[in-house]
Formats: C-alpha cells, structure tokens, sequence
C-alpha cells in the first residue's frame, strides 16, 4: 500500500475527507486512529497522511495520544489535513511540532474548511452552505492529491497571527479541563433509550445506566453524541434543544460505528 491515512471522526467531516481523498489518490488505505491497536504504530507505507478535526482551536487529546504512538521514521513523507469551521489557528504548526519531537517531518499541512458541529455556539448552517463548503473543500483536496503525489514540501496552513496567540493560548488552558466538559450534557423525555450515543462514543465515555446515557469524564468534545442522537434528545446546557444538528450527509451511522473499537458496539 503506497499510502496509510488515519483518521479521527466525531460527526463524520474528516471521515468524508479521507475519503475523498483517498478515492483520489488510489492505492490507498484508510485506517480510524480509534482501530490503530495498543503500543507502537508501525506502517510500511512510504506516505502517511493524518487527518482529524480541530477541537477548541488544537489537536483532539487522542490524536495526540495516536502521535505519541506513531513509528519514528523519517524517510517516510507525512502530510496532514486539519478539519474545521474556518479557523484552524496553530493546530497544523502544534502538529508539526509534536512530530519534531519524534523526528518526525511534517512535510504538509493542509486546512479543510467544513460545516462546525459546535453547537452550543449555533447550530448547522443551512444545505446550501454546507454544499458550497463540500464543493470548496472538494475543489481543495484535488489540489491537495497533486501535492501529494509529487510529495512537495509546503509549510503548514494556518491562521492571522493574533488567531494564533490568542487561541493557541486557550486551547493550552482549557486542555486539561476537556475530559470534564461533559458535564453539561443532559438528556431530555424524549429518549428511547436506543443505545446510540454508548455505541459511536469514541472515547467510550458513555454507559447507559437506568436507561439513560451517562457520561463518564473522559470526553473528547466530539458532540458526536449529541449530533448522532436520532431524537435529538441529548442536549448540551439549556440553550441547544432547538438549535439544529449537524453530521456529514454523506456519512451514515454504520461508517461512523465501523470505526469504533468493537467492544464498544
């Protein structure tokens, strides 16, 4: 296989995105960072591709902790896309340094600009929007694909200055309290108890107990959860219940649950 690409997904964008990707490169496997295995990750690809989306203006925690556990190798050409809603900040420049510390090179960085699933900002914005943003992104992974083939060297995206500053600063801050921010989600009456939102956590953070999700303080802040949840009963404080949902079109429950470690369905 001439190239590997990892992905991490919450609501389904970076799961489009390696798609699309991979489909245009050929020769290529897709591979959820959540299925990767225990200890080292090793890979006899020559081109290994990250792709994940942006959380709190940085890299997820388990992106992190899969980077930790990537094979050093420097022969090897490493490239990344970075999924988010229009501000990547320095995430790309955060992941060129972690692989640095591995010896690792990030040969490029790429932004992917896609619908926020943030909803305790807004809710999903409306279909024309979203398909103006999937044909942009399109559009930009074909350009990206050539990148990859010829295996350039482009420095990696980012935002204006202040952006950087600003937000890297507070995604430091905040890192240490994400595991403990499911603290506001709740579950209203209209629960069926169907079991989704135990079975597409990635982080397993999810029981259901007494017929009702509990969450367990370790969240990743994906709101896959809440996106996925087919009642729209999972809330997130008091001001999301008529906010709309969000997850990618083209990605259904059975690709997103296909990514998750099996003990878990």
């Amino acid at each position: 296989m001439e190239t590997i690409i990892y992905f991490y997904t919450g609501t389904g964008n970076s799961l489009w995105t390696a798609r699309k990707l991979s489909e245009i490169l050929g020769n290529t496997e897709l591979i959820p960072m959540t299925l990767a295995g225990e200890g080292l990750i090793h890979s006899n690809s020559e081109n290994i591709g990250l792709i994940f989306p942006v959380h709190i203006w940085g890299i997820p925690p388990p992106v992190i902790d899969f980077l930790n556990r990537l094979e050093t190798d420097p022969a090897k050409y490493y490239f990344a896309l970075a999924a988010n809603a229009g501000q990547v900040a320095a995430t790309l420049i955060q992941l060129k340094n972690l692989l640095q510390q591995k010896n690792i090179k990030l040969s490029a960085g790429f932004s992917i600009c896609m619908p926020s699933n943030y909803i305790p900002w807004s809710g999903a914005i409306g279909q024309e929007k979203q398909q103006k943003l999937f044909r942009d992104a399109l559009d930009k992974i074909n350009r990206i694909a050539l990148s990859i083939r010829a295996k350039e060297e482009k420095p990696p995206q980012k935002g204006p200055t202040w952006q950087n500053i600003f937000f890297s600063a507070f995604y430091r801050l905040s890192f240490a309290n994400v595991a403990k921010m499911d603290k506001s989600f709740l579950v209203d009456e209209k629960c069926t108890s169907c079991g989704i939102c135990e079975k597409i956590c990635p982080a397993q953070n999810i029981l259901i107990t007494h017929d009702k999700p509990a969450w367990q303080h370790h969240c990743e802040q994906c709101f896959a959860c809440l996106q996925w949840c087919p009642e729209e009963a999972i809330q997130y404080g008091r001001l999301t219940s008529k906010k709309k949902r969000y997850h990618h079109p083209e990605i259904k429950l059975k690709d997103m649950l296909a990514g998750i470690p099996q003990k878990n369905i």
